[in-house]
């Protein structure tokens, strides 16, 4: 069977690809801050996927005699909140939905926002700046405001968080994807592509993706926090999720009133938000810098 020359050309990419990746692994794994973030990223993924055998109580199970334990109390090792209910159980198993919450709208977010920036970037002209103008009036708004703005009119739940929260990363991420596939777009090698008769959708697909997907994963993976963090407003809110839901942003709401009689207690919401949330910026960071060709 005869090869022709653009299987030989597409054998080559997909070959530089494969070294181009493997060197972003190698340098990755010298960024000793950013492994110990996945690592802490990942036990914090594993401690919400296997919550029923990890907790050690039920974490809707209350009890009014042991409301607001303090830490290290006997079968409490973390307090009990306002309820009676067992710190550590809620906080595992608020892990659920609060990963869920700060990584499922990036991802969707990402995949809306990629192609419509990647759209908007190949095509160029009127497509391009029609899209982006709309996409800018979004944009405009603060994010905090937007996020409040939108569940605040679909109503409180996680299904309107979620709604929210997409609609208000689709502008940033599809601003990069646009930026990012402008500059593919005016390399040789994509003109060449064009000169040879090539289709719009092939060039996309063989020589435009493998370019900018990398960059606008790292800016997706960067909005995890802020999605965490916004999610949990909503619900310290009473816009987000609803109880007797555990979810960090939620617990900080009921245990609010506490702080005055057990502020550790009523902090260690805060602490896993916290905890999360510097993970995943410090891995994007890590990801970031493995990923830039001039070190």
């Amino acid at each position: 069977m005869a090869v022709t020359a653009d299987t030989v050309a597409h054998l080559a990419t997909i070959e530089k690809s494969q070294g181009y990746w493997r060197s972003v692994w190698t340098r990755f794994l010298r960024d000793k801050v950013a492994v110990c973030a996945g690592l802490v990223a990942a036990g914090l993924v594993l401690m919400a996927v296997f919550a029923p055998w990890i907790a050690p109580a039920n974490p809707l199970d209350g009890s009014m005699i042991k409301r607001l334990s303090p830490i290290g109390t006997e079968g409490y090792p973390l307090g009990a909140d306002e309820l009676g209910r067992d710190m550590l159980s809620r906080l595992i198993y608020g892990a659920r939905l609060s990963l869920f919450m700060g990584v499922v709208p990036v991802l969707i977010a990402f995949t809306i926002g990629a192609a419509i920036g990647i759209a908007a970037g190949y095509l160029g002209g009127w497509v391009n700046t029609i899209t982006m103008r709309v996409l800018d009036v979004l944009y405009a708004f603060p994010s905090v405001l937007l996020a409040i703005a939108i569940s605040g009119a679909l109503g409180a739940g996680i299904l309107n968080g979620l709604l929210s929260l997409t609609v208000v990363f689709i502008p940033p991420i599809a601003r990069v994807a646009e930026s990012v596939t402008t500059s593919v777009r005016k390399l040789e090698y994509i003109e060449a592509a064009q000169a040879s008769g090539a289709s719009s959708l092939r060039i996309v697909r063989d020589h435009v993706l493998g370019n900018v997907l990398g960059p606008i994963f790292v800016y997706a993976t960067s909005l995890i926090s802020v999605s965490m963090i916004l999610a949990a407003g909503l619900s310290f809110l009473g816009l987000g999720v609803s109880p007797p839901n555990a979810e960090w942003g939620l617990m900080l709401n009921t245990l609010r009133n506490a702080i005055y009689v057990q502020p550790w207690l009523a902090a260690l919401p805060g602490v896993m938000i916290f905890l999360t949330s510097i993970s995943f910026n410090m891995l994007s960071d890590g990801l970031r810098s493995a990923m830039d060709v001039k070190q």
